[in-house]
């Protein structure tokens, strides 16, 4: 990072400086400790904004003045430190108390001091902590438009045996990098969802987008096709990921306004953070991160890492089933779906679902 430009971060509407120092009491985390300064107007301008902000969150009590915060229990070691060192200085500087719940406890972390402006600060320098280690966490749920409909399985079925028939020969092309036919869909964005509280927020704002989604399907399912298959890369002797194309069989762009609208109003909710200006969609059919001759990671059970990743050749792939039909259905919904999991189904288990008739 360059010193003279450190990364700034943006919480509720103020602008703070991210100094990243070594600490080499904190490796335990093997992480860089991240030190947070606030780079708003001069002090005389922000401080009837405190008044204001700190009216909805700080309590007075006989003792003082108390705020409590509700952090996911994942990240309390974050505010905590190797043997305490972080939640001590900031104690030390804010002079004030922090009560965080014992680790694995969902709970509320409690600042207590004799002055208000002193407990402001720590919850500041608390929350500024845990914004930036919840952006290192892996996600954990995505949303997703599903094609795991018998006809589209049926067809993805045929291509995968007429793929290992006619390019096995092909350098990297093998049965286990492709996706299972259960699993076919459309990711629209991804969330980190640290607790059950966070599951059911963003199950409540699927509901919320209900009204919009219906309003764009005029209360009806879209009639999807899914034909042509299309590579990731600029090279398709090396390809890691080659995916089908999903379009409205009526040409329209509903289903690219649906997973738009949806990442605005997941972003603006705070639950997810944008990648791209649109969402690109399109379903996966191979993936290399599927081959099963890799060591298990943290990546899931039997899957490379994106470092250890074989790609194949999908030129073969490319012109021989380059127009291939998949089949078409009617979508009716959108779904919350769970990283790494499965229902009755097969397909990834629903926490929340927002439909579109």
């Amino acid at each position: 990072m360059d010193v003279l430009r450190p990364a700034l971060i943006n919480i509720n509407g103020r602008i703070y400086r991210r100094n990243v120092t070594k600490d080499s009491k904190e490796e335990h985390y093997e992480e860089e400790e991240e030190d947070v300064s606030y780079m708003g107007p001069p002090e005389s301008e922000y401080l009837e904004e405190d008044e204001a902000c700190d009216t909805k969150l700080i309590e007075q009590t006989d003792k003082g003045y108390r705020c409590a915060i509700e952090v996911p229990s994942v990240l309390y070691k974050y505010i905590i430190g190797k043997k305490g060192e972080t939640k001590r200085r900031l104690e030390s500087d804010t002079k004030t108390s922090i009560s965080i719940p014992k680790q694995g406890v969902e709970g509320e972390i409690v600042i207590t001091g004799s002055h208000k402006a002193a407990v402001s600060s720590a919850v500041t320098r608390v929350e500024l902590l845990v914004e930036s280690y919840r952006k290192k966490q892996p996600f954990t749920h995505f949303l997703s438009f599903p094609l795991s409909n018998p006809k589209i399985q049926e067809g993805f079925l045929t291509f995968k045996d007429e793929v290992l028939k006619q390019c096995s020969q092909d350098h990297g092309v093998e049965g286990s990098i492709f996706q299972n036919p259960a699993k076919l869909h459309m990711t629209i964005g991804t969330l980190a969802l640290l607790n059950e509280t966070e599951v059911r927020k963003a199950c409540e704002h699927l509901q919320q987008c209900q009204h919009f989604i219906r309003d764009i399907t005029e209360g009806n399912p879209l009639t999807l096709e899914v034909t042509g298959i299309e590579y990731m890369n600029d090279d398709p002797g090396m390809v890691d990921v080659l995916y089908a194309k999903v379009n409205a069989k009526d040409k329209s762009d509903k289903l690219q306004l649906i997973a738009d609208r949806l990442v605005e109003h997941f972003v603006s909710a705070g639950l997810m953070v944008r990648e791209w200006d649109r969402v690109k969609l399109h379903g996966t059919v191979i993936n290399t991160l599927f081959r099963k001759d890799s060591v298990e990671d943290a990546g899931g059970p039997g899957r490379q890492t994106m470092s250890e990743r074989e790609a194949f050749d999908a030129r073969n792939i490319l012109k021989k089933f380059g127009a291939y039909r998949f089949g078409e259905f009617g979508l009716n919904t959108v779904l919350l779906s769970q990283r790494y999991s499965s229902d009755c189904t097969g397909y990834y288990t629903s926490a929340g679902s927002a439909n579109f008739s």
